[in-house]
């Protein structure tokens, strides 16, 4: 390793790091779609990592809420009647398959409801 690139790894900031390597992680899978490129009404599957996790109450059901990145962008998963699901937690890799739709009417930020998941090693 040269002084040059030692000298702009220790400069370069902690998180900007972990979302290069993520971004590698999620890069690496052949099936998957970057989280910028969905379209919506359309079923995709999608690598990331879980980055946030809330319960939301919602008429009397309470819906799983977690926000997946691909150290990019950002996609909102939500299950629907879970306040939680073994293993699925903030830092956790997974593959989720479902269909897009975006969050509110002209959003291109998008959600998927109920999607199939397979949780990853890091």
């Amino acid at each position: 390793m040269g002084l040059r690139s030692l000298a702009k790894r220790l400069s370069t900031p902690i998180e900007e790091i972990d979302r290069e390597k993520l971004r590698a992680f999620c890069s690496g899978r052949g099936q998957a779609c970057a989280i910028a490129d969905l379209e919506p009404r359309k079923i995709v599957v999608v690598v990331g990592e879980i980055s946030t996790i809330r319960v939301v109450p919602h008429d009397g059901s309470p819906w799983l809420e977690a926000v997946i990145s691909d150290g990019k962008n950002s996609l909102v998963v939500m299950w629907t009647g879970r306040r939680a699901i073994p293993g699925i937690g903030p830092g956790r890799r997974l593959i989720v398959e479902g269909r897009a739709m975006p969050i509110g009417h002209g959003s291109t930020r998008m959600r998927l409801m109920n999607p199939t998941y397979e949780l990853l090693a890091a």
